[in-house]
């Protein structure tokens, strides 16, 4: 994970420590070697450490100290300098828990990965929804384009997703999609007048976040 230099000190806990209830059932639960990516101290691979062998990379070297002490092992630095670390054809579940949109290549990286995974294994992911009701609100009605020090906005973001373009970058990288389903969604009356209006055109506008699963093809 990364975060601003401006993040407090509270908010900067909460991001390493997040524990992602809502993406549990997108790990197989015959899943026995687990790949986090991004795993900030650990707390989501934790649930699966009864049933697996949980691995880590976390970007945050101090970060991943905290997280080898909850996993089988833990890589501090980015993916792309620790792929040779990773066995290969290895993984039944590589995790990007909210991460792609931090890398300038995702396509290449999710290219890449694919070696590591077990020949039943699958890529589970959630990835910030820019089409989100608060979103168009703050750029069509507000001319607004503000980064935040986290949330769909982080100022660290590289790329911004879709519904569509999720769906996109995994097929143009080679992948099947198992999987998409809307999480964490906003209460239903802010993007009620917008779908009423459009005959449900904006139906994705109410999440927060689309999480997936896909596989090789």
């Amino acid at each position: 994970m990364i975060i601003s230099k401006t993040m407090n000190k509270n908010d900067r806990n909460k991001y390493y420590s997040h524990v992602r209830p809502e993406m549990s059932e997108f790990v197989l639960k015959d899943a026995k070697k687990i790949l986090d990516i991004g795993c900030g101290e650990g707390q989501f691979s934790m649930q699966f450490r009864d049933r697996a062998e949980t691995w880590g990379v976390e970007m945050n070297p101090d970060i991943a100290k905290e997280a080898q002490k909850h996993l089988f092992k833990v890589f501090a630095g980015d993916i792309s300098s620790n792929l040779n670390n990773l066995p290969n054809n290895y993984f039944d579940c590589i995790v990007f828990n909210d991460v792609l949109e931090h890398m300038t290549d995702p396509y290449s990286l999710l290219k890449e990965i694919k070696s590591k995974l077990s020949p039943t294994g699958v890529i589970v992911c959630s990835i910030p929804n820019i089409r989100h009701i608060s979103i168009i609100k703050k750029y069509l009605i507000k001319g607004q384009w503000k980064y935040e020090d986290f949330g769909i906005m982080d100022r660290t973001h590289f790329r911004f997703f879709t519904y569509k373009s999720i769906i996109e970058m995994f097929t143009d990288s080679g992948y099947d999609m198992l999987k998409i389903k809307g999480i964490n969604a906003s209460s239903w009356w802010k993007s009620l007048p917008i779908n009423i209006l459009t005959l449900g055109f904006f139906w994705d506008t109410r999440y927060i976040q689309f999480a997936c699963m896909a596989k090789p093809k």
